[in-house]
């Protein structure tokens, strides 16, 4: 049989989505790469290696010199087309990646990943993956750098809002439901930032972080792993230092553990400059230096530092960098455009646009995720939902009608005509209902003064029910917008108390990216719901949990703090030589705030009530191969449908190493009617219960794991179990996923 036919087969069946042969097809693949790397030039090699954007520097003729492997921003067909014409005219004809942000939509916007954590529920991750995958490789996008599996416990850090929040577990799932929604949907994942970005000092965004590698392995890697197993095609080195050493130059994290621990043979590429960027961390003293420490470390392409085009053949040629190292990045360059099918994909039609997006499908997507992100914190006097017999709502605050805003940073072809507001969302779910609506601004997006204010205490009198939607406009969030006051910005905590005090009842919808301070605002407000940022169909999914269409069942994916002070704060902290004990100055507190959060991590409300009873555990007593099994009976004890978040915490009570008060090992989502019981099950594998040593090996020692069940971290205890012997595993073995039962 010819290897041509053998690979056009293997290109229909991955194109086609079928699933392939896999060591026949590994094997045929990696013939044809080694039959393509030995035609290659050095300065074709490097090219490969060279990932460029849209606009300077981009010269059109180095795709059709082959100066180019890749490529970023271009998200249009006609673009695309382009490129790929010329590529036609190089030497060798090697495809483009077509490489782009599409982290929470193309053109149609799910709510922001953060957000979606908030849902708990990995199958609405895949689902907005999947469908925003589409969308954009309708136009010829091929690549996506998403997602971002960086776990963090500071707020204060912007880029929280592209992430899962604060804890490993739920991390590792959804990381992995996206990375396969993306491929489902037709894009190649780059996950990135590998690794530890999302813990700088001060929550300083591109700030140095230190990490203990014990640490690393435990609580920061998960995620990472997860998308490796997952089938992430690429991963992006992080901007900042770890411990000392730039992740773009760290061969500890590039190829220690990502290549020789986990076996992933994908390709990785830097950030934005991130090589060139080797100076200003100071351990290259110029570009070719740079060029030479992030190659040999594992950085495989350049994104638009031309570092690699301008030195590498010379650091070749002058003995400093082996071409075998070049020929191994080209090689895990190659290997990924033949997996995804690249030689035999037809060129991209030109008069394809995104005018074809939002669908009915598309809409019906981006509505069902937002309302099972909202999280209800708070329903003092069961406030919400919207009683029948309301006669006129008010709807007060900047962010109530504003379409760009509630689409996030990092909205990709996202078209604020598109979005329906809050209000909108609002005003036409009322309108059925025969409420009359208005709406106030009450100051800018910024609510830098209170002119407008009195106009809005008007509307809020005039009315039954006041919803006010306050919170951080787009820019107040996302990457370059870490911030050291989380307090609610400018005069909105002025114009909230405002409101309060004209006794109507309110119900505030914050939207953002991150928990805000709230300070007096919570004792004021009764009702409070946070929308994150909801994204194109938003308005309407508010709308749907407001009036109570639907229950709210979101769940907090990260710890809200009382005040600034107290980041970074983590349910998942370890135990404290002196726990705190009320009015006992020497134990662990503050002097002048509560040690608690103001809302634990698994926190939401609904509009039903959940009663946990008859946990129980099935084995006292487990070994190798075993898992633990809690089983817990959950009933809908009130007159609405529901759905809960049933979640699983365990703790390692003494142990070689101090370890977490808890940990997420499990959950499950599950919908109950009215007065309807039903027994769930939540199984985690022995080889689950461990802990990494510094050098990567993980050990579940011998003796007594607690186990909690419950709708949040405050979960009731349910007893214990005993691991009867010690397991260790060497950092190159892999072990059981907990979530999935593949390797970790």
């Amino acid at each position: 049989m010819r290897l041509s036919y053998v690979l056009g087969l293997l290109s229909a069946l991955a194109v086609s989505g079928l699933p392939l042969p896999g060591a026949f097809a590994q094997d045929a693949i990696e013939r044809r790469v080694d039959e393509l790397l030995g035609q290659m030039t050095l300065e074709e090699k490097v090219g490969q290696l060279n990932l460029v954007s849209h606009g300077p520097p981009l010269r059109w003729e180095d795709l059709s010199e082959g100066r180019a492997g890749a490529v970023l921003n271009f998200n249009n067909a006609a673009d695309v087309a382009r490129a790929q014409a010329l590529v036609q005219q190089s030497r060798l004809k090697i495809p483009l990646l077509f490489g782009l942000d599409v982290l929470h939509g193309f053109r149609t916007q799910f709510p922001l990943p953060l957000g979606e954590a908030a849902a708990f529920s990995p199958r609405l991750s895949a689902l907005a993956a999947e469908a925003s995958a589409k969308e954009a490789s309708h136009v010829g996008v091929n690549w996506t750098f998403a997602p971002m599996a960086d776990l963090s416990r500071d707020s204060r850090w912007g880029r929280i809002v592209e992430g899962f929040g604060e804890d490993p577990y739920l991390g590792s799932v959804l990381t992995a439901a996206r990375v396969e929604g993306f491929r489902k949907g037709g894009l190649a994942a780059a996950t990135k930032h590998f690794a530890g970005y999302g813990a700088p000092q001060g929550g300083r965004d591109y700030d140095t972080t230190y990490i203990p590698r014990a640490e690393m392995h435990d609580t920061y890697l998960p995620p990472f792993r997860a998308a490796a197993e997952a089938g992430s095609a690429s991963f992006m080195a992080a901007f900042n230092a770890l411990n000392g050493e730039p992740s773009t130059a760290n061969a500890w994290l590039l190829t220690d553990v990502l290549r020789r621990q986990w076996g992933f043979d994908g390709f990785v590429t830097s950030d934005w400059v991130g090589i060139g960027e080797l100076i200003n961390h100071g351990v290259a003293a110029d570009g070719a230096e740079a060029a030479r420490k992030a190659i040999l470390a594992g950085v495989d392409m350049d994104m638009m530092g031309q570092l690699y085009i301008a030195h590498l053949p010379d650091e070749v040629r002058a003995g400093r960098v082996p071409e075998s190292v070049v020929d191994e990045s080209v090689r895990r360059v190659l290997r990924t455009k033949f997996r995804l099918g690249l030689f035999d994909r037809p060129a991209i039609d030109p008069t394809r646009t995104d005018a074809d997006f939002p669908s009915k499908e598309t809409r019906q997507a981006a509505r069902e995720v937002a309302r099972e992100t909202l999280v209800l914190l708070q329903n003092r006097g069961d406030l919400l939902p919207v009683k029948s017999g309301t006669r006129s709502i008010a709807v007060i605050g900047p962010l109530a009608d504003a379409p760009q805003d509630q689409m996030g940073p990092h909205a990709a072809r996202g078209h604020k005509e598109d979005s329906v507001t809050i209000f909108q969302g609002i005003r036409q779910r009322a309108q059925s209902a025969g409420i009359a609506v208005s709406h106030a601004p009450a100051c800018d997006l910024m609510c830098r003064s209170t002119e407008q204010l009195p106009a809005a205490l008007e509307a809020a009198k005039s009315a039954d029910v006041v919803v006010a939607v306050f919170g951080e406009p787009q820019e107040l969030s996302g990457e370059a917008a870490s911030r050291a006051h989380l307090e609610l910005s400018g005069k909105q905590s002025e114009i909230l108390e405002a409101l309060a005090a004209t006794g109507k009842p309110i119900a505030l919808v914050i939207m953002g990216g991150r928990p805000q301070i709230l300070g007096p605002v919570a004792e004021r407000i009764p009702s409070i719901l946070m929308a994150w940022y909801p994204g194109t169909e938003g308005g309407n999914a508010v709308a749907d949990v407001l009036f109570g269409d639907v229950s709210p069942s979101g769940k907090l994916p990260l710890t809200w703090p009382r005040a600034t002070g107290q980041l970074p704060m983590y349910y998942n902290r370890l135990p404290s030589s002196r726990p705190t004990i009320p009015d006992n100055r020497f134990t662990l507190q503050y002097i002048d705030e509560a040690i608690t959060p103001l809302y634990p991590f698994g926190w939401g409300l609904s509009y039903t009530q959940f009663a946990y009873s008859d946990a129980t555990i099935a084995r006292q007593k487990l070994d190798a191969g075993e898992a633990l099994e809690v089983a817990v009976s959950v009933t809908n004890k009130g007159t609405r449908a529901g759905q809960e978040v049933v979640q699983l915490y365990t703790r390692d009570p003494v142990a070689s190493r101090s370890r977490p008060l808890r940990e997420l090992k499990a959950f499950e989502k599950i919908s109950l009617e009215p007065g309807e019981t039903k027994r769930v099950t939540l199984r985690v594998p022995v080889e689950s219960l461990g802990f990494h040593l510094d050098d990567g090996t993980y050990v579940v020692e011998a003796g007594a794991i607690q186990a909690f069940v419950g709708g949040s971290s405050l979960a009731e205890p349910v007893g214990e179990a005993d691991i009867v012997s010690t397991i260790r595993m060497p950092p190159e073995e892999r072990r059981a996923s907990a979530s999935t039962g593949v390797a970790q």
